[in-house]
């Protein structure tokens, strides 16, 4: 199975892959409208956002809808859909190889995501065997923090911005800043910002994650 996906570009000949994951129940289309806010003179950027498989999701009665993995519990970083994670990890390995089929190479991509996305950006940069560009994690967690230390450490100095709302009532900021913490002691290097928001992006987050882009990946 391979994901669907709605690709975007800011210019020609784009010198960089931002994989942008989209949260529960959403789809790729969430995000697309951030693109022309990331327009950055001498860095055209190619967006993909891909749309997560349809699956039941226990905390929602079962229903059936767009998730990386399933919710099993409201504390959702308790029980954890581990297999889900996983299933979900492969796919999105499977587009980061389509990029790299297309021309890029590994340190032209990103792995963005927000909520369920987040948790998967930080899942997969945490066990990918190349060393990526950058990471970008908006209101998610680390969704399996004990794998931290038997994962790979090939993106340990890879640039990682990670925001959250300090009023998230869906994602806790706590949950958050623990991720962070536990991120930063296995060494990896972790930019944190957080705003006076609830389970969102704010314009001020997009032009923070603007701003990183120019200095942590531009240069």
């Amino acid at each position: 199975m391979s994901l669907e996906k709605i690709t975007t570009e800011t210019g020609q000949n784009p010198k960089l892959v931002i994989i942008w994951m989209h949260g529960l129940g959403a789809d790729g289309n969430d995000f697309a409208p951030v693109v022309p806010e990331f327009n950055i003179p001498d860095m055209p950027i190619k967006f993909v956002f891909p749309h997560a498989p349809k699956i039941p999701v226990t905390v929602n009665g079962g229903m059936v809808m767009r998730a990386w993995y399933d919710i099993l519990a409201m504390d959702i970083d308790r029980h954890i859909d581990t297999q889900g994670i996983q299933v979900s990890a492969t796919l999105i390995h499977e587009l980061i190889e389509e990029q790299i089929k297309l021309g890029f190479s590994y340190d032209q991509i990103i792995l963005a995501g927000f909520s369920q996305g987040a948790a998967m950006s930080l899942h997969v940069s945490n066990q990918f065997p190349q060393k990526l560009a950058g990471i970008i994690a908006l209101s998610g967690y680390l969704p399996i923090p004990e794998q931290i230390n038997s994962n790979q450490k090939t993106n340990l100095s890879t640039p990682i911005f990670m925001g959250h709302g300090s009023q998230d009532p869906v994602v806790p900021f706590e949950l958050g800043k623990n991720s962070r913490d536990i991120l930063i002691k296995a060494g990896y290097k972790i930019e944190w910002h957080e705003y006076p928001i609830q389970h969102g992006v704010s314009m001020e987050e997009l032009a923070d994650i603007k701003s990183w882009l120019i200095n942590k990946i531009k240069n």
